[in-house]
């Protein structure tokens, strides 16, 4: 078995001056980044004081979840000859938080539409979805239901 490690770093960028002296003086703003990348500017949601021009951690989940199976997908038709000509996710998904402002996600919906070229086989290109989500290293690593609910357009 082999272990692939991934570090980044989270830096808070949210202190103006009084730190977290309470609960309304600081920004959630933060950065990720990883060495050679550029820094992605997040936040938290927009419902937790957040800055609505950044990404929040719950983005950034479900963006995983639907990159990671994209990643699948593609990978999957070229090696069993279905040749997609483009790919676009509208991914959803869905938090529920408790009473003391604990939450979790309850599921997750990807919804790949997927064009492919003239003589590729439809059926095979939707059969490919629920294996590219067994394959999914980020779907498998979660405790929610993700589900795939794929459209598959022939190209003309």
């Amino acid at each position: 078995m082999n272990l692939h490690t991934y570090r980044v770093q989270v830096e808070w960028t949210g202190n103006d001056g009084e730190g977290t002296l309470n609960y309304k003086s600081y920004r959630r703003d933060h950065t990720i980044a990883a060495v050679g990348k550029p820094p992605i500017p997040t936040s938290s949601d927009p419902s937790f004081r957040g800055d609505p021009t950044r990404y929040n951690p719950e983005e950034l989940l479900v963006a995983s979840l639907s990159s990671c199976h994209m990643l699948w997908y593609l990978h999957l038709c070229a090696v069993n000859h279905v040749t997609v000509q483009s790919f676009r996710d509208f991914a959803e998904g869905t938090m529920e938080e408790a009473q003391d402002g604990s939450g979790k996600f309850i599921r997750v919906v990807l919804k790949p539409s997927v064009t492919i070229a003239a003589g590729s086989d439809p059926a095979k290109a939707a059969e490919l979805h629920h294996a590219a989500h067994g394959y999914c290293f980020i779907a498998k690593s979660v405790n929610f239901p993700v589900e795939v609910v794929p459209e598959i357009v022939l190209a003309a």
